[in-house]
């Protein structure tokens, strides 16, 4: 189980992949769970301004992008019962209680919603069968909507036993700069926080801009009751994937081991280090422009962000990423100088002019283009429109537009609720031959996952592939199109799936690695070298 306290966006989803990561690198079968407080039922229709990006697993669960993280570090793919949330189990409880399953009994917290919870968290350690189950608790210790599930965990500690439960509690050090040292008040008040809710930390991760020392380990460990070998220093690094590494060198894996009392095999990391060397190359480096409407958070793209990385390391070189407002002018001043550009997915109509423009740019200035989502739908609209279907659009944006070139599927024009209506999860994609997306996965068909409502309108498909559209991939029954692209331009593919959330670090995504190819071809020819 692992909590967090002090201040929130500590890194409790690295930190809990991380140990995962390790646990793995023992011959351990590990699954991962995050909790998440809020009354949502899933992460569908939350601000990504708020909350980054939505992930979504093979199931079609759109999640908490801290499931990316377990997947890529974990190496698995998670179900999505993975995610838990307040809105999912109090809709359980209120549906029992419907249905009278509780037997005139008055529901309440406990012990009704902590059941709930404890039965979840036991569902997925049995359907995955796995040896050790991450848990993760979103928010910080202390807020009033984790109460329920700190209560459900510390119940879960007395029903499994000592043995079969461990506590794992991630702070932050500060260092005052004025003073030059670190204060460790903030870490005793979250461990007395909770400590008061009846549970009691098994280890203490440390959280810090810089490395602590013994003495300071020391001190935390006196004052919060737990081992000074189990009171760990994660200082800021790089990059994310050195975190597993880090904490390694502080024998993390030995402790956990001992801790829940399980035999392993002897340790091999030398995969994962070989991955951050990898992520360390770079003989060459590209700049790519995304173009996107919440550049400002980061996080809002993650996935996509780390799938760069992946392919980057792949390749030997290093990616530049440059972050393109959307909503803005884009024009050549501003673009120009980037080796490629790449347009992720989103909703609404915000932004879209931006996006267009830099189709129009790749277009004419035949600068490699990867379009995801709505991105690809942006490069079908302005192709159309260049070859004579002027004011092409999506329904999404332009009801009454006469070239209707992207629509909703027949299925989705009944349906009025927002959440969990797309075409979402794992779809199968037929790829034809002779193509970039063929020659890139070297397969004939290719699962891939979907979130999104409007499709290539299929009245078009004809009339745009007489003027050069290749469409590239289809579902099996050739009735959807999953993506396209040009045979005269060095790069332009857009696909209607999300490949970046199938990525991994030591498996980067060959569509991912096809367009850096591609990217650092245009770089070196710009370049003279």
């Amino acid at each position: 189980m692992v909590t967090g306290g002090v201040v929130s966006s500590i890194g409790k989803g690295i930190t809990a992949a991380s140990i995962g990561r390790i646990l793995r690198s023992y011959g351990v079968d590990v699954t991962a769970i995050k909790i998440d407080p809020y009354l949502n039922w899933d992460s569908g229709t939350l601000n990504p301004y708020q909350h980054g990006e939505v992930f979504v697993t093979e199931d079609g669960m759109e999640t908490d992008l801290d499931l990316g993280h377990y997947e890529r570090f974990l190496d698995v793919n998670l179900s999505g019962k993975s995610n838990i949330t307040t809105g999912k189990v109090y809709s359980s409880v209120i549906d029992h209680e419907r249905k009278g399953d509780y037997l005139g009994s008055c529901v309440q917290i406990i012990p009704h919603i902590t059941n709930k919870i404890k039965d979840m968290v036991r569902k997925i350690a049995r359907e995955s069968q796995a040896e050790v189950v991450l848990v993760e608790v979103g928010g910080t210790v202390g807020d009033i909507e984790s109460q329920p599930f700190l209560e459900a965990l510390r119940q879960l500690r007395n029903e499994e036993g000592h043995d079969n439960v461990m506590f794992v509690h991630v702070t932050y050090v500060p260092y005052l700069k004025a003073a030059g040292e670190f204060k460790t008040k903030p870490t005793q008040h979250s461990t007395k926080e909770l400590r008061s809710t009846g549970i009691i930390p098994d280890m203490i991760i440390c959280r810090s801009e810089l490395p602590i020392d013994q003495a300071l380990k020391n001190k935390i460990a006196h004052f919060c009751d737990v081992e000074p070998k189990a009171v760990i220093s994660t200082p800021d690094v790089e990059s994310i994937y050195e975190v597993p590494l880090i904490i390694n060198q502080e024998k993390v894996g030995e402790y956990i081991l001992n801790r829940i009392k399980i035999d392993a095999c002897d340790q091999d990391l030398n995969e994962w280090e070989h991955v951050v060397e990898s992520l360390k190359q770079d003989s060459y480096q590209v700049s790519i422009g995304i173009i996107g409407k919440y550049v400002e958070l980061e996080d809002a793209y993650m996935s996509i962000r780390e799938s760069l990385k992946h392919a980057a390391a792949h390749l030997g070189i290093k990616v530049n990423i440059e972050w393109i407002q959307a909503e803005d002018t884009i024009d050549e001043e501003k673009i120009s100088h980037l080796d490629s550009l790449l347009i992720p997915g989103g909703f609404g109509e915000r932004g879209i002019s931006g996006k267009l423009d830099a189709v129009q740019y790749s277009l004419q200035n035949k600068v490699p283009l990867f379009g995801i989502c709505l991105g690809m739908q942006c490069m079908v609209i302005e192709f159309a429109r260049q070859k004579g279907f002027e004011g092409a659009h999506s329904t999404e944006f332009n009801k009454e537009t006469s070239y209707p070139v992207i629509d909703l599927m027949e299925e989705q024009k009944k349906i009025k609720n927002m959440g969990g209506t797309m075409r979402l999860g794992s779809y199968p994609c037929k790829v034809k031959e002779g193509t970039m997306a063929h020659e890139a996965y070297g397969q004939d068909e290719v699962s891939e996952r979907h979130r999104h409502r409007f499709e290539l309108n299929n009245d078009y498909r004809d009339v745009l592939k007489e003027k050069g559209l290749i469409i590239s991939g289809t579902s099996p029954d050739d009735f959807l199109v999953e993506m396209i692209e040009l045979k005269d331009h060095p790069w332009f593919l857009g696909c209607q799936f999300h490949p970046e959330f199938k990525s991994r670090p030591n498996k980067a995504h060959p569509i991912f690695v096809s367009f850096l190819r591609a990217t650092l071809e245009n770089h070196k020819q710009k370049s003279g070298k």
